[in-house]
């Protein structure tokens, strides 16, 4: 696997993850294909679409209060495989809604295709609840 590879798909999923963390949706969302998929302990279903999981966002905003206090990410392992790269880790996040506010102890693996330009965009995310360490 390339140093320069590794490095890429490090800072593709550093700006998703900083993006997330912040706040900052619009560049959360953009750094994912619109045809991603999303799998989440917290929903019943599959996602199918960005455009989904962004609806299904504004809908625990609105009826929540849903917002991200902050995220932190550990133990990153990014596995090369080609024009695909899977990054796994550890996440940390903190998270408020309008009754109170909790941090959340989760598995995150991000699926990673090189896109045409060259960039890394994220095809598939799967979150998994961890007990804190």
């Amino acid at each position: 696997m390339s140093t320069t590879t590794v490095q890429e798909v490090r800072t593709a999923a550093d700006a998703l993850v900083a993006a997330f963390a912040e706040g900052r949706l619009d560049d959360y969302f953009g750094a994912f294909a619109p045809d991603a998929t999303f799998v989440f302990h917290t929903t019943p279903q599959r996602l199918g679409s960005t455009a989904e999981y962004r609806a299904l966002w504004q809908q625990w905003v609105e009826q929540d209060g849903f917002r991200i206090l902050g995220c932190t990410s550990s133990e990153q392992l990014i596995q090369h495989f080609g024009d695909t790269a899977v990054f796994s880790h550890n996440v940390e996040t903190r998270v408020a809604t309008h009754t109170s506010e909790e941090t959340v102890h989760e598995r995150e693996t991000i699926v990673f295709t090189r896109a045409d330009g060259g960039r890394w965009v994220a095809v598939h995310e799967h979150l998994s609840a961890r007990t804190a360490a």
